[in-house]
């Protein structure tokens, strides 16, 4: 990344900050029809689950910069890495110059749409959401082949020489949830796990660890006795070498979910929007983006209200929300969580 790069990161996490969930009201639309579980900001008149594009033209963005960014759930320097050679044939598609802005936080992430300074990114599952409510974001596709979208499943795991054999096991014991927003790292376990004999803050007491690496590593050094994690971040960190797979064991396996959502702001310019989607669409993962992604080679159609339906069923079952109030709890939690990772260090 180079200097004036860094200083545009800068500059856009000051406004983020300065901004926050806080963006003008005064845009809400007013003649609004339905809106479902979408903030006043946003309509859904079509009831397909996410914001219509504006019916005021004036409200249309058309940056000069788009400002693209994936989620936070490892370290986000490896990931403005894996993504540049899209973001460079992204700019040449669109004809826009494209940044990568390092986001450390769902909550941040989401924060940096609703205030208008994100246009498109990749957002967990979970967290796809809350996207989707809060922050007029319009999911698009995810990771997959020419055939399906690339799936995930919820994996507890512990360490290979531990005694615990199945979920119950874990009672009264040590086990890390990733965030409150996370779905295979809080809202499936939350919705799941007492099927199977085991109720998370009743059984044990949920320790947030803030990312799916730091439950995994933790499991490792023995801060968890176990971790509920996304099998893709599993699998990524053993194929960089970041953990040795053989040190682990699996205990459980959930059915699958899809992966992380790509989304673009509701608001921007029908034409720039629909010239990035096929941008998006046509373009195929180089060998090190192949590899990185597990196999998966493009950006695989789908829809919020079809293929996020199993997951809004496990939220609905974990009892969680994706509104204001939920939104504030997720950002406390998650700093709650970064504040106790930096204490331990």
């Amino acid at each position: 990344m180079n200097t004036h790069e860094r200083q545009w990161q800068c500059v856009l996490g000051a406004l983020v900050l300065l901004l926050g969930l806080a963006a003008p009201t005064a845009y809400a639309q007013t003649e609004c029809k339905h809106r479902g579980d979408l903030d006043t900001l946003y309509c859904d008149d079509n009831k397909d689950l996410v914001a219509d594009s504006p019916t005021d033209a004036k409200r249309y963005k058309n940056p000069s910069t788009l400002v693209f960014t994936y989620t936070p759930v490892e370290d986000p320097a490896v990931y403005e890495n894996i993504f540049k050679p899209f973001t460079d044939y992204l700019g040449k598609c669109t004809g826009k110059r494209v940044v990568f802005y390092q986001v450390q936080s769902n909550a941040a992430e989401i924060e940096a749409m609703r205030s208008g300074r994100l246009h498109v990114g990749g957002f967990s599952t979970g967290p796809t959401n809350y996207a989707v409510n809060l922050a007029g974001a319009v999911p698009f596709a995810v990771k997959g082949s020419d055939k399906e979208l690339q799936g995930y499943n919820l994996i507890l795991i512990v360490k290979k020489d531990s005694p615990y054999q199945k979920v119950a096991d874990l009672k009264g014991k040590k086990v890390a949830h990733v965030q409150p927003s996370s779905n295979s790292g809080n809202l499936a376990p939350r919705a799941l796990f007492p099927a199977l004999g085991l109720v998370p803050d009743q059984d044990y007491k949920v320790l947030y660890s803030g990312k799916h690496d730091n439950s995994i590593t933790g499991v490792a050094t023995g801060d968890y006795d176990a971790a509920p994690v996304a099998s893709d971040v599993f699998k990524r960190m053993a194929s960089r070498g970041q953990i040795k797979e053989d040190d682990y064991r699996v205990i459980w396996r959930s059915e699958t979910f899809p992966t992380s959502s790509f989304a673009y702001a509701h608001d921007l310019e029908p034409k720039l929007r629909d010239t990035m989607v096929k941008c998006f669409y046509d373009y195929r993962f180089p060998a090190d983006m192949k590899k990185a992604f597990d196999g998966a080679d493009r950006f695989f159609p789908i829809t919020y209200q079809k293929d996020w339906a199993i997951v809004r069923k496990v939220a609905e079952g974990s009892g969680e929300k994706f509104n204001n109030a939920a939104f504030e709890n997720l950002k406390k939690k998650e700093a709650e969580a970064a504040a106790a990772k930096a204490n331990k260090k």
